[in-house]
């Protein structure tokens, strides 16, 4: 196969395979890292969230299994590959989970309303996918290695991960502490009345896993394999929003990517979604203010997540996946940050009575 189709058009197939699965699961599953956190503290419900967990459980398991085969090496990812810097994730993470919050969704979730024809979410899109350049390595770029710089490890240092350093402390092996560690997050998620009342709520947060799982074994077995230096990645939406754009304006002289793929993915697995459903349907924002907000808040989240190296996907699970320290911790933060962005919008600005 490597011999008629060129490796980067494989790896953005498998980019395009994952995202359409992660597209259905937005518009069929209704997963959605915003809704998640807005049901749990506003809405008295947790299933979300616990849909959330079960995909993470089941990324983290999949992937040292690939390991386990041989056909994943967690420390060729950027999680495990440079110095965890935990104020980066700290900061980025409170950055993007604010901003998420004002424009209404983060990039994952605007690509998945824009699937549904909400031209709200095109411009949320576009802003985020201009900023995470802006910072990653346009005008801003300096201030963003002098605050925040990512050093690869030097040779022989111990990838910042959960398992590594399980498996350095108890001489277990690393691929069976991350496989454990997989399956209690699973079934500590899944421990749930509520989960299993609809079982979709099951199927769809494995569906996620399976998405990240198919990234990191599909681009592993093409840098493996190919001629071509490949990176090994599974998926994102912050640089890759920027990468598609760039993409599509020079597609003819650029390769394509698995970030090009993953975006079109979502995309046109969100609009199969809304059809199934019958959602589909244009939108368009009639308020200035909601659309300045808007604007705002994506780009918030652009800056934030390159600050903390990903966002909800990409280290609320694909950074998981790989157990690395800034998972947790970026997650949490871009929970905090959704929390008081949400606490702002909707107790802030409620009118006085």
């Amino acid at each position: 196969m490597l011999e008629t189709v060129p490796e980067a058009t494989l790896v953005a197939c498998v980019g395009l395979f994952g995202g359409v699965l992660l597209g259905l699961a937005a518009r069929l599953g209704r997963f959605c890292t915003l809704g998640a956190i807005e049901d749990i503290l506003y809405g008295g419900s947790d299933t979300r969230l616990r849909m959330w967990g079960m995909a993470i459980g089941t990324a983290i398991f999949g992937s040292f299994a690939l390991i386990a085969s041989g056909g994943f090496e967690a420390e060729s990812s950027a999680y495990l590959s440079v110095q965890w810097l935990p104020w980066a994730s700290v900061i980025g993470g409170l950055t993007f989970g604010y901003g998420m919050a004002l424009a209404g969704n983060c990039g994952y979730g605007a690509i998945a309303r824009l699937g549904g024809g909400d031209l709200r979410s095109f411009v949320i899109v576009l802003v985020m996918g201009v900023a995470t350049y802006v910072v990653l390595s346009g005008p801003l770029a300096p201030i963003r290695a002098a605050l925040f710089p990512q050093t690869e490890l030097l040779p022989g240092a111990a990838p910042p991960g959960f398992a590594h350093l399980a498996s350095n402390v108890t001489g277990l092996s690393t691929h069976g502490i991350g496989m454990a560690i997989g399956l209690v997050i699973f079934a500590l998620s899944a421990k749930s009345k509520d989960v299993w009342t609809s079982p979709k709520n099951v199927f769809w947060a494995v569906v996620v896993g399976l998405a990240v799982i198919s990234g990191w074994a599909g681009t592993a077995w093409v840098a493996r394999t190919g001629f071509d230096d490949i990176a090994v990645v599974s998926h994102s939406f912050a640089a890759p929003l920027g990468e598609s754009i760039l993409w599509w304006m020079t597609g003819s002289a650029r390769p394509i990517s698995f970030a090009v793929g993953s975006i079109a993915g979502v995309w046109l697995g969100a609009f199969i979604g809304s059809l199934i459903k019958g959602h589909f349907r244009w939108e368009a924002c009639e308020d200035p203010r909601e659309l300045r907000r808007q604007i705002f808040g994506a780009a918030l989240m652009g800056a934030g997540a390159v600050v903390a190296m990903g966002c909800t996907v990409g280290q609320g699970i694909s950074a998981f996946s790989t157990l690395a320290y800034s998972a947790p911790v970026t997650f949490a933060s871009i929970f905090a940050g959704a929390a008081f962005g949400l606490r702002q919008l909707i107790v802030g600005f409620r009118p006085a009575e």
